[in-house]
């Protein structure tokens, strides 16, 4: 755990930083998240052996129609390293998918991602079939991507939205209670 805590996270934080400062881009983001998830491969089994519990459980899908993952996979991995046990259902996700697959696993929280304009709305289905089916009330929906924003988050009802991983690792902590790691983003 203290080399999660004091080594791992402590580094990502500071390349989120950096990423949501704009002195680093996706390829070293990813290259660093890439490393990341190699030391945390390495100190699993420890961990597994030892009695770390998960944070939390976040369950990520990139919405119908959407076939991009880059930035699904590199919040999967911070959060990951953030101490969150993830469920990745992958891209071009229905709806109908994503809802029987929450009631099935019961995570605390689910993270949309959409990179085009035209998916965006995929999100919104989702969200409201929660609602249609009286279940909106026990998952906390978070949203993302780069065409994404916090008014669409807030017209379409989702519990948050990050505008980068690092954003995004910070708002699942928020939200579960947990307070904010290092990163100053106003969510």
């Amino acid at each position: 755990e203290k080399i999660i805590n004091e080594a791992l996270i402590r580094a990502m934080d500071l390349v989120g930083r950096d990423f949501s400062a704009n002195r680093i881009f996706v390829p070293e983001m990813l290259m660093a998240a890439i490393t990341m998830k190699e030391g945390l491969d390495k100190v699993k089994p420890l961990l597994k052996a030892g009695t770390g519990k998960p944070k939390g459980t976040v369950m990520l899908a990139t919405v119908q129609g959407d076939l991009h993952d880059i930035g699904k996979n590199i919040l999967s991995m911070m959060l990951e390293g953030g101490g969150f046990e993830i469920i990745d259902l992958g891209i071009n996700v229905k709806t109908a998918d994503i809802v029987r697959k929450v009631k099935e696993l019961k995570p605390d929280i689910l993270g949309l991602s959409a990179l085009l304009t035209t998916t965006m709305p995929e999100m919104k289905k989702v969200i409201d079939q929660f609602a249609k089916e009286n279940f909106r009330d026990q998952i906390m929906v978070i949203i993302g991507g780069a065409p994404v924003n916090r008014k669409f988050a807030d017209q379409i009802g989702a519990d948050g939205y990050a505008p980068d991983a690092a954003a995004a690792v910070d708002l699942c902590r928020r939200l579960l209670g947990q307070g904010v790691g290092s990163s100053n983003q106003a969510l």
